[in-house]
């Protein structure tokens, strides 16, 4: 109606269809590798969505987990500073250094003995300002300094012996036994102050008490850093799971790192212990000496009130140089 054949326009639709044939049987190669290639991105975006899903989830779980570390560690933290918070009573002193002696008799003691030493300086004819003070020491001061000494002595003794006790609770572990049965092993053959101190745990276990409560009483009679941080790994271990024999060698390691910074320690302060040794002895081998050679001008010091000034004055300012060397010369770590 336009002017145009019909038979034209038949043979011009032919050939776009023709032409267009042929384009798709020369592209059905390239158009089929990018469908294919599609498919392949959609797997592949699939499989990265669900590894990202996977990845997500277990970061969750370690989030948990050491949201749950953390919780127990603040809550052992809490724990260790309300007992430190709790005044060092005579009877845990005694207790901590080993003694079996009961609080009374370490007063009647006490007593005895202040009484025995102010006698004797009463004998030897001194004054009654000296016998008082004789009195005093041998009451309240020598008993109290003896019970100090056994407490630190002890102390040592355990810390030269715990890194061992650890060491066969971690081959124990990795050898099957129960945690249970290792620190029977210990309690049955470690040598004192260790073997007693776990036999308290093993017999708090048979007693109905859990292992983190039993394993806690440990701190409480050995109040030392090391014996803390073996009850927060067991305590951890018991509420999160984990490597048991992992965490308590990573710990033996750590206790004998600290031990040898503590003999470093103690060498590189050898120098200034001994010239704080010598230092303090000097007074007193003077006035031996001087007391040998011309006993009546050392004398004086003795018998004149204002010798007796003298001496005192004297040992307050030493008392105060040989604490600020010790001061000194002590590191906490």
């Amino acid at each position: 109606m336009f002017g145009i054949d019909t038979t034209v326009i038949a043979f011009m639709v032919l050939a776009a269809l023709g032409f267009g044939g042929i384009i798709y049987a020369l592209m059905f190669n390239t158009i089929s590798n990018d469908a294919r290639q599609a498919e392949r991105l959609s797997s592949i975006k699939q499989r990265d969505k669900s590894q990202q899903n996977n990845a997500a989830q277990r970061l969750q779980e370690a989030a948990k987990r050491r949201k749950t570390v953390q919780d127990s560690l603040k809550d052992l933290e809490d724990q260790t500073k309300s007992k430190h918070k709790k005044k060092l009573t005579l009877k845990k002193m005694l207790v901590q250094a080993g003694m079996t002696i009961t609080v009374q008799q370490f007063f009647i003691f006490s007593i005895l003995f202040g009484l025995a030493l102010s006698i004797g300086a009463f004998a030897a004819g001194f004054n009654i300002y000296v016998i008082g003070g004789a009195l005093f020491v041998g009451g309240f001061g020598l008993p109290r300094w003896f019970v100090s000494y056994k407490r630190k002595k002890r102390f040592k003794a355990f810390m030269k012996e715990f890194p061992n006790a650890v060491d066969v609770i971690v081959r124990g572990v990795k050898a099957g036994l129960p945690l249970n049965d290792c620190l029977a092993i210990i309690a049955r053959e470690s040598k004192d102050p260790v073997g007693p101190e776990f036999r308290k745990i093993v017999e708090s276990q048979k007693m109905g008490m859990t292992m983190g409560d039993a394993i806690a009483k440990l701190f409480e009679n050995i109040p030392l850093s090391e014996a803390n941080f073996f009850g927060i790994v067991i305590a951890i271990q018991q509420s999160a799971g984990g490597n048991l024999s992992e965490a308590l060698g990573n710990l033996a390691n750590v206790l004998r790192d600290r031990k040898k910074l503590d003999e470093k320690i103690k060498a590189m302060s050898a120098e200034a212990k001994a010239s704080a040794g010598i230092i303090g002895s000097l007074p007193f081998c003077v006035t031996g000496l001087v007391y040998l050679t011309t006993p009546d001008y050392i004398t004086l010091l003795f018998t004149h009130p204002t010798g007796h000034m003298v001496i005192g004055g004297s040992l307050i300012w030493m008392s105060m140089g040989i604490l600020v060397m010790k001061k000194m010369i002590n590191f906490d770590f």
